[in-house]
């Protein structure tokens, strides 16, 4: 997250603790494996131990913790990773440390781990450790194996070809299939793809005409706000043609192209109206209505609600907001500011999409653009905003990039984003103060945290600047706040003091309703109760409900920007299998 000096005898450091750490675990005693543990110390288990993702600090409480965990998982073999990154000096978040790869065995399958060790008290120690798990043994994911191997080298001259098969495979005629995954754009096409190759049988349903319709329907000038490098999906990684930031039709596409080629089923077209849960049958009685109006009632063993951290708009009952005469839009669904040319617009919300929203009126010729702000946003210039990132410019393979990231845990990674902020505070500092100076309310997320640890607490309240801050500085876009609103009314808004603002056209850019609430509205209060939260971080740094067990047996949650789906796909396509083999209650 900071930097990083080679050098020194950092393998022997790191095979010592390493060995050290399997000895401690065989021999079951606790102040043995707490003394590995420096002062400061977090362990974060990826389904490794726990069937879970959890976090624990402090040596003894990771002593008390991981050994009885230990006894049933009977780890063994512990070395430094052969083929992967070498042992290296990094700084990460502020500390200094020797940050080491190694794998390990237990008795579900192949692990890896990574260890970060610090000086203390004449000995190396360690400061940070993730554990997580590679493959179910016997199981194992054939897109890492050596698929030619067993190549049956007959031709089936008048049987099924292979488009015969994935015909049949779709249509589901004469069984349902074990996971239903509901959305296909990076969530659910990511997991679909993972479970896919674990042999699991999926079926992928989108409401929408079109795979990426998600996307392709949102507002004209919409383009990702991070990079390429880091967005690839499972197996197949982005064309190196494809821009820094992909536009919005162009992702689109790539999502058709994607569930085509990682043979995927899908069905377009159809919508997940409810279900409920068949405790005496351990599955789901769910129907299903397609675009040609059939229902079709299904009993799959798992729901996968890929449905997005973003689902439904959130369409405020606004005092007096029925009564305007002039439009009412989402910003999802406002369309382009061509439409809108030489017209007078309210923008409400000065997230993302509220400034990109004005932004693109703005340049498409509108005659006003006033943006209204209700709360205090964080404001990041585009390429300041890309420093969580910065992992992914080291110069080591992407799989160990991603292994990397999920291993800090949320101690570490809130320190290191405050540090992130402090940067990206003085590089932008002649913007920040220029918004300030219109009167434009900043903040920079809980105990300053930054943009990260906020979208992964609410979803959002943060703007990567691309160009609409100039325009709210020097009046381009113009700025009001909500408080200032006393309602709205058939011309616009009312303010406070009696004056009225005018508008053609209200873009309300208020959001999404989260997965939790969706998930109420199709299985009913039961069932979201016993769900509870979905989303933003529990006690142990870990996310509420995602790619994790929840309350409900048998509904998962899984959402994210394109990295993190990605990566928690096989999190989660591991959990899935584990049940489905009767590995797991």
């Amino acid at each position: 997250m900071d930097g990083i000096v080679t050098g020194g005898t950092l393998d022997s450091v790191a095979s010592a603790w390493i060995d050290q750490f399997g000895k401690a675990l065989a021999g079951g005693a606790p102040d043995a494996l707490a003394a590995l543990f420096a002062t400061e110390c977090h362990w974060r288990d990826v389904l490794a131990f726990t069937w879970d993702l959890r976090c624990v600090s402090g040596a003894q409480a990771i002593a008390q913790r991981l050994l009885p965990l230990a006894r049933a998982a009977t780890p063994r073999e512990f070395e430094l990773a052969a083929d992967r990154t070498p042992p290296r000096r990094v700084t990460r978040a502020g500390t200094e440390a020797i940050e080491a790869i190694f794998t390990f065995e237990t008795a579900t399958g192949p692990c890896t781990g990574v260890v970060r060790l610090v000086p203390e008290d004449g000995t190396h120690r360690a400061w940070t450790l993730m554990t997580s798990l590679d493959e179910i043994r016997g199981h194992e994911d054939p897109a890492n194996g050596k698929r030619w191997q067993d190549v049956d080298w007959k031709r089936n001259f008048g049987g099924e070809n292979w488009l015969d098969r994935r015909k049949r495979a779709v249509a589901y005629e004469d069984h349902d299939p074990a996971v239903l995954v509901v959305g296909a754009a990076q969530a659910g096409l990511s997991v679909a793809a993972r479970l896919s190759l674990l042999g699991v049988d999926t079926l992928v349903v989108d409401r929408d005409p079109r795979i990426g319709d998600s996307w392709r329907k949102r507002y004209h000038a919409l383009t990702l706000h991070n990079e390429t490098r880091v967005n690839h999906l499972p197996y197949m990684p982005f064309p190196k043609s494809f821009p820094v930031f992909i536009p919005k039709d162009m992702l689109a596409n790539w999502f058709e192209l994607y569930a085509e080629a990682m043979e995927l089923n899908v069905w377009t077209g159809t919508e997940l109206t409810g279900g409920s849960w068949d405790e005496a049958g351990q599955c789901w009685d769910v129907t299903l209505k397609r675009a040609d109006g059939s229902v079709r009632r299904m009993r799959p063993r798992h729901i996968v609600m890929a449905n997005g951290v973003s689902t439904t708009p959130i369409m405020p009952d606004l005092p007096g907001l029925k009564d305007f005469r002039g439009a009412v839009r989402h910003s999802g669904k406002y369309g382009s500011g061509l439409d809108w040319a030489g017209k007078r617009v309210l923008v409400l919300g000065t997230g993302t999409s509220g400034h990109d929203v004005a932004q693109d009126l703005v340049v498409s010729g509108a005659a006003e653009v006033t943006i209204i702000q209700n709360r205090p946003s964080l404001v990041v210039s585009l390429k300041e905003a890309q420093a969580p990132y910065a992992l992914y410019d080291e110069d080591i393979p992407f799989e160990d990039k991603d292994l990397l990231a999920t291993s800090f845990p949320y101690p570490v990674m809130r320190r290191a984003h405050q540090r992130m902020v402090v940067m990206n505070r003085h590089a932008d500092r002649a913007l920040l103060e220029g918004l300030e100076k219109r009167g434009f309310r900043l903040n920079f997320g809980e105990d300053d945290t930054g943009w990260q640890i906020m979208y992964q607490s609410r979803g959002g309240g943060y703007y990567f600047d691309a160009g609409c801050s100039a325009m709210i500085i020097d009046g381009r876009v113009r700025l009001m706040h909500y408080a200032d609103i006393d309602r709205f009314g058939s011309e616009g808004a009312i303010m406070k003091d009696g004056s009225v603002k005018p508008a053609d056209l209200i873009v309300l850019a208020t959001g999404y309703e989260g997965q939790a609430a969706a998930a109420r509205r199709l299985f009913g209060d039961a069932v979201a109760d016993r769900v509870g939260q979905v989303w933003g971080f529990d006690g142990e740094g870990e996310l509420h409900g995602m790619w994790r067990p929840t309350g409900q047996t048998g509904l998962w949650f899984h959402a994210g920007g394109l990295a993190q789906c990605r990566i928690y796909s096989k999190v989660l396509a591991l959990q899935i299998k584990a049940r489905e083999l009767g590995m797991v209650a």
